[in-house]
């Protein structure tokens, strides 16, 4: 038996092939799962970028975003079944979800919400979990920050379009989003967001509103081009969270003449070092989906293409590449 899979080519490593393998089979906390849908994350055009960089010795799946049914599962599984309907972001250690079927290691995926549909659900494991993590793992929000500020730089993006929810339904605090243009502002505030100011300006923007300190910062965009500006706004004591690399090194005089903290969120560190706390990621994408069940928010899906194919995996790419959507694009397969 096998599968087909989508692969970069080790030839031109820009370019994609079509792959057909033999069907794997599931091992320890292995599932094998029937992909049903994909989205296309920044993630997969950095690793697409570097493979043309550096080449490929082999072909590689991408794809780290995917709702699927479980066919079969490994001996130490204890949380899912065959038929089981799931959704998860993957491992970048492992082959990737644009394939027909994927191996997957259960304590990182979690039971689909019931009330969406396999594109909805694809659009959320990744940048919820990103979301999340970043949030409550490494900024600790919680529901005793009533008089605090979050500021969400890049909030109409993957991971911001659920930061915003998160942060309004599991805490208190008042919920600033940046944002550049007339389409990603309306996108923040159906999100939740209390205040949208353009990231270009964010302290003369934040004075308009009457806020002169940031308690949190959670940035998702351009750590070099906002780091003058994010160490200006954040109050002493803030704590500052990010997503992106910087390319320079940063001025830490003023965040440590603060006291402020710095965090770097990467949502596959539990995976990529098999973490003790591994599991945590399935137990966060379980309590997603059931308060996307429950109504508390619902997915970030925005474009959705058809058919697991190079021409969609190619114009999905393409969307993410511009860097002007709001919310996710999803492939359904």
């Amino acid at each position: 038996m096998t599968y087909i899979a989508i692969a970069l080519n080790p030839a031109n490593p820009f370019q994609f092939i079509t792959l057909e393998n033999q069907m794997p089979h599931p091992h320890g906390y292995d599932l094998l799962v029937e992909v049903k849908a994909v989205s296309v994350n920044p993630i997969d055009i950095k690793i697409r970028q570097q493979a043309n960089k550096n080449g490929l010795h082999k072909p590689r799946v991408l794809g780290w975003d995917a709702s699927g049914i479980v066919i079969s599962i490994g001996s130490l599984v204890r949380n899912f079944k065959p038929g089981d309907m799931v959704f998860y972001a993957g491992d970048i250690t492992r082959a990737g979800s644009n394939a027909t079927h994927q191996l997957i290691d259960s304590r990182i995926a979690g039971h689909k919400p019931k009330k969406l549909n396999w594109s909805q659900a694809a659009a959320l494991p990744l940048t919820a979990l990103t979301a999340w993590e970043g949030l409550f793992d490494r900024l600790r929000l919680n529901h005793t920050d009533a008089d605090k500020k979050l500021l969400i730089i890049g909030g109409a993006g993957g991971v911001g379009s659920l930061a915003i929810p998160f942060a309004k339904s599991c805490s208190q605090v008042q919920t600033i989003a940046t944002a550049s243009r007339e389409s990603s502002t309306k996108w923040c505030i159906s999100r939740g967001a209390d205040t949208v100011i353009n990231h270009e300006c964010m302290p003369e923007s934040l004075a308009k509103h009457c806020i002169t300190q940031i308690d949190y910062i959670f940035c998702l965009n351009s750590i070099d081009a906002h780091w003058s500006d994010m160490s200006n706004i954040i109050a002493p004591q803030g704590k500052i969270c990010t997503i992106v690399d910087n390319s320079a090194p940063l001025n830490m005089r003023e965040i440590k003449r603060k006291s402020v903290s710095l965090h770097f969120e990467f949502m596959y560190t539990r995976s990529l070092f098999n973490t003790p706390d591994i599991s945590r990621q399935g137990e966060i994408l379980n309590k997603i989906s059931y308060m996307v069940d429950q109504g508390i928010f619902t997915t970030s899906l925005q474009t959705e293409l058809h058919g697991l194919n190079i021409d969609t995996l190619l114009e999905a790419h393409e969307l993410v590449l511009a860097g002007h959507m709001c919310g996710k694009v999803v492939i359904a397969y």
